[in-house]
């Protein structure tokens, strides 16, 4: 398998060797699969990227995407297909916490884009970068489906809502003293309105 298989990502045949779930994310992988027909194991393919996603440091590279393809028995490609199509998927490596911040109508008209400017200030970044410490990536995302409670910011599982500055600092403060890597899968999330 080459890097024009996972876009600009290269490909370690040593790193692919040492890339195997822990004993609970195979389970849950298999628990995943296990709700397809024979043969349509490739409909499990998002919600084990998420697993995938989660057990590996945040973000896919080429080997995991390999790793992930021949659970599915599908092509590696396909799975490069699928995470480079969703924003939700990092294909480079990024802080414990990403910090997506909606910008669609709803968000835009209520201050998105003053929210995006306090946390890139308040952590020293820009948008698409992560923070010194490694602990905050800070993106953008379409419409995150809380248009009533504008504008919203989501971190891993945790929807935050009704943002104001002072409301920002006090979630990412708690964010940095927690220290944790946070992901999608994440069943203890705390959404806040």
């Amino acid at each position: 398998m080459g890097a024009q298989v996972h876009g600009t990502q290269s490909f370690d045949d040593k790193k692919r060797a040492e890339i195997k779930f822990n004993d609970a994310a195979m389970a849950t992988v298999q628990k995943i699969i296990s709700r397809y027909p024979e043969g349509k194991q490739k409909s499990a393919l998002l919600p084990v990227l998420h697993v995938a996603q989660a057990e590996f440091g945040g973000w896919l590279s080429a080997e995991v995407m390999d790793y992930v393809a021949s659970i599915l028995k599908i092509k590696p490609i396909e799975v490069f297909e699928v995470a480079s199509f969703y924003t939700m998927y990092n294909l480079k490596p990024v802080g414990k916490c990403v910090i997506e911040v909606c910008q669609t109508s709803s968000c835009w008209l209520c201050g998105a884009e003053d929210i995006v400017k306090h946390i890139e200030k308040k952590l020293n970044i820009k948008v698409g970068e992560t923070s010194r410490d490694g602990m905050f990536t800070l993106k953008v995302a379409e419409c995150l489906g809380s248009c009533g409670t504008a504008p919203m910011m989501q971190i891993g599982a945790s929807f935050h809502e009704n943002l104001t500055y002072d409301k920002v600092d006090s979630i990412l403060d708690k964010y940095k003293s927690d220290g944790r890597q946070r992901n999608y899968t994440d069943l203890d999330f705390n959404n806040t309105l």
